[in-house]
C-alpha cells in the first residue's frame, strides 16, 4: 500500500522535482513487480518525451505520465499524443493527489489508467484499457526503446562513449 505523501507539489512548488523523482521511482518499482521493464525520459518519434516507457513480457508498450501538481495536470495539452506510441497509458500521481480531474471526459478515463505512487511503491487505482498498436508501430517503438536502453547501459560503463554513437 502506498503511504500518504508528507509533501505536496501543489502546496510547495519547490518540491516538485523531488516528488516527481519519488513518484517515478515508485511507479518503476511497481512496473517491475508486474514484469514490466521501464525507462525514464524516453524520446518518441514525434518529438514528445514520455516520462516513463515500459515493456511487458508480451511486448506491450506502456507509457506513464507523471503529474505532481494539479496545475501541471490541467495544463497538459500534449498527453494524447502519447497514445499513438503505446498499448496502455497511465497517469502516475503522488498519494493524496486529487484524482477527480482524471475522471472527466477530457482525460479519457475509459482509456487512461491511474497509478498512485510514493518513493517505495505504487498501486494501480484504475486499470488502463489496452488498445493494441499496429505491428509496424510496435516494432518501431520497441526497437527505439531497446536501442536507447542499450546506449544508456553503455554510457554507464563508458561515459566517454556517449558522443561516439550517432542518433543520441
Amino acid at each position: 500500500m502506498v503511504a500518504p505523501s508528507p509533501a505536496s507539489a501543489d502546496s510547495n512548488p519547490e518540491l516538485a522535482p523531488l516528488v516527481t523523482a519519488e513518484v517515478t521511482r515508485g511507479a518503476c518499482r511497481m512496473l517491475l513487480r508486474h514484469d514490466c521493464v521501464a525507462m525514464a525520459e524516453v524520446p518518441l518519434g514525434d518529438g514528445r518525451r514520455a516520462d516513463l516507457m515500459a515493456l511487458n513480457a508480451r511486448g506491450e508498450i506502456i507509457i506513464v505520465e507523471v503529474k505532481v501538481s494539479r496545475a501541471d495536470l490541467l495544463g497538459d495539452g500534449k498527453w494524447t499524443d502519447y497514445l499513438a506510441h503505446c498499448d496502455r497509458f497511465f497517469w502516475a500521481v503522488p498519494a493524496g493527489f486529487d484524482l477527480s480531474p482524471l475522471d472527466t471526459p477530457g482525460f479519457l478515463p475509459e482509456r487512461a489508467g491511474v497509478i498512485v505512487a510514493d518513493r517505495y511503491d505504487a498501486a494501480i487505482a484504475r486499470e488502463a484499457q489496452t488498445v493494441p498498436l499496429a505491428s509496424a508501430t510496435r516494432r518501431k517503438c520497441t526497437l527505439a526503446f531497446a536501442r536507447r536502453a542499450a546506449r544508456r547501459v553503455i554510457t554507464l560503463t563508458d561515459p566517454d562513449a556517449d558522443g561516439l554513437a550517432w542518433g543520441g
